[in-house]
């Protein structure tokens, strides 16, 4: 019996792309019946890489047949060909050990210099690239995907995300890291909050304006921010300056509220694929029930004013939707949609919206305040709402289409 001499065999195949090049490859392993054991693909910009991995003795004479076969079948595609052997020790222990994560990479744009920052954080860390794929199609090249596999403990992970984190805000760049798994492109609930989110205005600062009272709100919230008053605190106070305040206004006020660039897309593909979708806000439930009308949302929480004879009373009706409420409603909605945690999203931009973020499979600060960023696991700071897409691997060509139908 003739033994078996095969080896791991790294076929690179690079050239002009065009139809018919892993037909006639693949036709020469299938011919001669050599065990294929992967296949990878890419087309950057018209130029094609391709890489087979075969079990080939290419010390033996007919793996030598072979292997000319596959150099002339690249030839005549107007291909080149290279090989390398693998050592198959190494590459069952990193297939074995290491795990993959998806960074998704934003910036306006990602430049060379927060290319590089990137890859050379990650090779500190020891993580080893394996694929880049762009998302974004304008002109500018504003979101990538990277994967990366990487072989360290949950500590070591949360250590190299600060790393990125922290590095490369520096560049203007947000970035998410995720481990590459099913939950990744499964989200299935999302929660936004509604003031500076969903919608450009914080609603209190617009009925402020209206009732001539802008200036106090804006003292009590600043103090708010210092640490003065909690979250409940505050928002009595704020409320009770609206005291005869015709609530009609605030019905008028809800129907005409900016939405924030992208998020009618974001809510669109996000519906249309089957996720539920809504607003958790320490706002008002008026402008809060009006966009889920607008928008067509699935929920919508926030705080009840209470009013008589037309106009507002001054007075908050409890319970308040203050920080703990917000994360204790998400994980309601969860549980009573049967969604797990690690299968949900929310967004928000303030401090109050930390315990939610943090609850959540993924939190994302939007635009947010310093303090709301090192508490979520990650940041848009530039861009629509529509970028949130990104970071469950949707491509700008993937939400366009979709919307077109």
């Amino acid at each position: 019996m003739q033994r078996d001499n095969s080896v791991h065999v790294l076929l690179t195949v690079t050239g002009v792309d065009q139809p018919g090049i892993t037909a006639a490859l693949t036709s020469v392993l299938a011919h001669s019946q050599t065990p294929l054991l992967d296949i990878e693909q890419v087309v950057v910009h018209g130029q094609l890489t391709l890489c087979f991995l075969v079990a080939l003795d290419i010390l033996n004479p007919k793996g030598e047949l072979i292997l000319k076969d596959l150099f002339f079948a690249a030839r005549q595609k107007g291909q080149n060909l290279e090989y390398r052997m693998i050592d198959q020790q190494n590459y069952l222990v990193s297939n074995t050990l290491s795990r993959q994560y998806a960074i998704t990479v934003m910036g306006s744009p990602v430049t060379a210099m927060a290319m590089n920052q990137l890859s050379s954080i990650l090779s500190s860390h020891e993580a080893n690239i394996s694929s880049i794929r762009r998302l974004s199609n304008d002109d500018q090249l504003s979101s990538l995907e990277v994967l990366v596999q990487i072989a360290s403990d949950d500590e070591a992970i949360k250590r190299l995300k600060e790393d990125l984190m922290q590095q490369l805000s520096s560049c203007g760049i947000d970035i998410a890291l995720q481990r590459e798994s099913l939950t990744r492109r499964s989200k299935r609930l999302v929660v936004l909050d509604m003031d500076s989110t969903l919608i450009q205005v914080e609603v209190i600062d617009e009925l402020a304006d209206y009732y001539g009272v802008k200036d106090e709100v804006a003292l009590i919230t600043h103090e708010a921010m210092n640490g003065r008053y909690d979250f409940g605190e505050s928002l009595k106070k704020r409320v009770a300056l609206l005291k005869g305040l015709p609530s009609s206004y605030l019905i008028e006020l809800a129907k005409s509220l900016p939405l924030d660039p992208g998020a009618r897309e974001l809510i669109t593909v996000l519906k249309g694929l089957g996720y539920k979708v809504g607003i958790i806000s320490g706002g008002f439930h008026v402008a809060a029930d009006m966009l889920k009308e607008i928008l067509g949302l699935d929920f919508a929480y926030a705080n009840r004013l209470e009013t008589s004879n037309g106009v507002l009373t001054g007075q908050v009706i409890e319970p308040i939707v203050d920080a703990e409420k917000k994360a204790d409603l998400l994980e309601w909605i969860a549980h009573k949609e049967q969604i797990p945690l690690d299968q949900t999203i929310a967004i928000g931009d303030g401090a109050n919206d930390a315990l939610m973020l943090a609850r959540a499979g993924l939190g994302i600060a939007f635009h947010a305040k310093p303090i709301l960023k090192k508490a979520a696991s990650t940041s848009v700071s530039s861009g629509g709402l529509e970028r949130i897409l990104y970071f469950l691997g949707m491509s700008a060509r993937d939400i366009r289409e979709f919307l077109q139908k």
